[in-house]
Formats: C-alpha cells, sequence, structure tokens
C-alpha cells in the first residue's frame, strides 16, 4: 500500500476540495508514491510524535491540524514546526493533514462531537455554495441511458436523499465534420442532422474528473460537446458546524454537568446562564466564535465551541447560552473517528493511535 492509497480513501471521505481557502490541508510532507510501513494517527504532529512514529517503524502521520500552515523562508530547527518537518524529512515520513475538509465533511468532526453528546437529526450549521456542479453533454438519444449509468457509477446525480437524478430533452444537433474528422455518425465533409438528447446531471465538484472521464469513455462522438457549470445552490451535506436536538430538555445547570462528564473536562466557560431549558443543541469544533449570530438565527438553546473572547459572550445578546468547552476538547474525538474509518478500510494493516497528548492547554 502507498501513501497514495491511504490519502485516495481519505479523500473520498472528506475530500480537500472542501478544505477552507485558508487551510494547508493535505500531503504537507513526503513522496506520495512511498510504500506505507504503518500509520500513526495524531492530532498535532510535533516532534515528540514524529519520534513515536520513528520507534513504531512507522512511515505515515495522519493528523488533523496541519504542522505547516504559514509560509516559511527559513527551514532550521529554531521552533517546533521546523524541527517537526526536518525530523520527518530525514527519517522518510509523510504527513497528511485533514483538518477543515474533515470539519466541513457531514461525517467528520462536528458529526462525532454531536454523537459524543446525543444530538440527533442534525443539519449542517453553515452549509457551503459552489460545492455543486452541473454537467450539459449532448448525445445520440439512443446512447443517453448507456452513458447516464455510467455516470451515475461516479456518485453524480445525487440530490440529497435521492440517487440517479437527471433531467433530458430531445432536440435535433447538426454537425459537420472537416476533411481530417473521423464521424461515428454520418460522413465528413456533410451537413449531418442527429436526434439528440441533451442531459443534464449534478455532482458535487470533487468528482469532476471521474464525471468527466466517464462521459470521455462512453460518448460515442469524436468530439464531445458538453459544459459544466459551478451552481450557486447551497448544499445541506457540507459545511461548518452542526446543530439537532437532545432526545430530552434538560436544565442548563445539568446540561453543563452532562456536558463536562461527556467531554471528560473539569473547566468550562459560558455566558450568563437564563434560566431555560437546553433542547436544541448546536456545535462548531474548534475556533467557532464566527458561528454565533447562525446558532442563534437557528434558534439553538445554546452553542458549543471554543477559543471565544472576552467581548464574544456579550454576543449571546440574552438568545442563548455559549459554551467555549476548549480548542483541543471540541475535536479531541477526530483521531479515534480517523482510527475506526482507517482500521475498518485496511484491517491487516499497522495502524495506531498516538499515546502522546498534544494538547498545549494546561490548567491548575
Amino acid at each position: 500500500m502507498t501513501v497514495k492509497d491511504v490519502i485516495d480513501f481519505l479523500n473520498d471521505y472528506a475530500p480537500l476540495e472542501y478544505a477552507e481557502d485558508f487551510d494547508n490541508a493535505g500531503l504537507i510532507v513526503g513522496d506520495k508514491n512511498n510504500k506505507v510501513s504503518g500509520i500513526l494517527i495524531c492530532h498535532d504532529s510535533i516532534p515528540e510524535v514524529i519520534d513515536e512514529a520513528i520507534n513504531l517503524g512507522y512511515n505515515l502521520i495522519i493528523s488533523f491540524h496541519p504542522i505547516l500552515f504559514k509560509s516559511i523562508k527559513k527551514l532550521i530547527p529554531n521552533n517546533y514546526v521546523n524541527r517537526s518537518i526536518i525530523k520527518a524529512v530525514k527519517n522518510d515520513i509523510s504527513i497528511f493533514s485533514t483538518h477543515t475538509a474533515l470539519d466541513n465533511s457531514n461525517f467528520g468532526v462536528n458529526m462525532q462531537l454531536c454523537k459524543e453528546i446525543g444530538v440527533r437529526e442534525t443539519k449542517i450549521l453553515f452549509p457551503k455554495n459552489e460545492t455543486i456542479k452541473k454537467l450539459t453533454t449532448f448525445i445520440p438519444s439512443e446512447s443517453a441511458h448507456k452513458l447516464k449509468d455510467e455516470i451515475f457509477k461516479t456518485g453524480a446525480g445525487s440530490i440529497g436523499k435521492y440517487e440517479n437524478c437527471s433531467f433530458s430533452f430531445e432536440g435535433v444537433g447538426t454537425f459537420k465534420g472537416n476533411k481530417e474528422s473521423k464521424p461515428t455518425i454520418g460522413k465528413k465533409l456533410q451537413n449531418t442532422n442527429q436526434n439528440e438528447s441533451c442531459v443534464n446531471i449534478t455532482f458535487l465538484k470533487h468528482l469532476e474528473e471521474k464525471v468527466l472521464t466517464a462521459l470521455k469513455n462512453t460518448h460515442p462522438y469524436e468530439e464531445i460537446a458538453y459544459e459544466i457549470k459551478t451552481l450557486e445552490n447551497y448544499n445541506e451535506n457540507i459545511g461548518m458546524g452542526m446543530y439537532g436536538e437532545l432526545k430530552d430538555s434538560i436544565s442548563e445547570k445539568k446540561f453543563l454537568s452532562f456536558l463536562k462528564n461527556k467531554l471528560n473536562i473539569k473547566f468550562i466557560k459560558h455566558s450568563k446562564l437564563l434560566g431555560k431549558k437546553i433542547k436544541k443543541v448546536a456545535v462548531l469544533g474548534g475556533s467557532g466564535s464566527f458561528g454565533i449570530e447562525k446558532a442563534i438565527e437557528v434558534s439553538a438553546d445554546v452553542f458549543i465551541t471554543s477559543d471565544l473572547k472576552y467581548h464574544d459572550y456579550y454576543k449571546a445578546e440574552k438568545s442563548l447560552l455559549l459554551v467555549d468547552v476548549g480548542h483541543y476538547e471540541s475535536e479531541q474525538f477526530t483521531n479515534k473517528l480517523m482510527y475506526d474509518i482507517l482500521t475498518k478500510k485496511f484491517p491487516n494493516f499497522a495502524i495506531a493511535l498516538t499515546k502522546i497528548n498534544t494538547n498545549p492547554v494546561n490548567y491548575s
């Protein structure tokens, strides 16, 4: 198995195409063609984690946070980032980061946090737009059914809870091949009229290469007329944050105690208690102050996130309870999630969770 094999699987689970523009998710160090001796999963690929991989004899690290986030001009061992990269390169260790690709996944960071605290019937808090594309092509009517079947195999044509979705209508195509052409229908240098279907299929943008491959391998024409457009539609299955409901309402104080128990934490920062029941819960793992207004908009009773600043708490506007559980704490279940999906996919391969707690924040 190569590094690319692992990356391709993770990219199917949480496509890098949906990572935020500011992010540096993906393969950060290493050669994707290297054979993998073992996989170590961590939150942060700090030098101690690199040492752990070396001691295990593993040469691929899957981290949540990218160790290299900003550009660097000198690669000297004067900080933990550079030391990690230098040590990884010296020992031929690859580092791959999921970060906001997994944040934006319907089966990622926020899904796992909701699952741990019992939030049900979840929806995306910030659905992303420009993640859906539409293919329009023109094909002889008798070939349209086969083309749609092949494109559907790529995963295209899925809309919400429905699959194999398309829209077609009939028309007449006209064309004349030049003297260099080799037409499959009609003859070169002659005008040809052909009954055609106009086929329209939407697809998620990370599938574009597969969709175009299916189109080119199936379409009978020598030259294929097609266009791809990016749609403005919001995607209900991709985006930051989630919200849903608890099975039963609970008082604020009981909810805070419940939350500390579920997240195994001793301290929680929160806004003023409002004396209301908690039923609808919004979450956004990591730094999520930008989601406060959106949580209010969806009528959440509580918004769970991290890295809230002093003035952020005023934004609660007596509408909901703001809870800061800590950055690492809000994302702590990510490692186990990655471990579970990788061991399920590669059951006979050496995969381990780091034994190092990389949370840099301590409490006394």
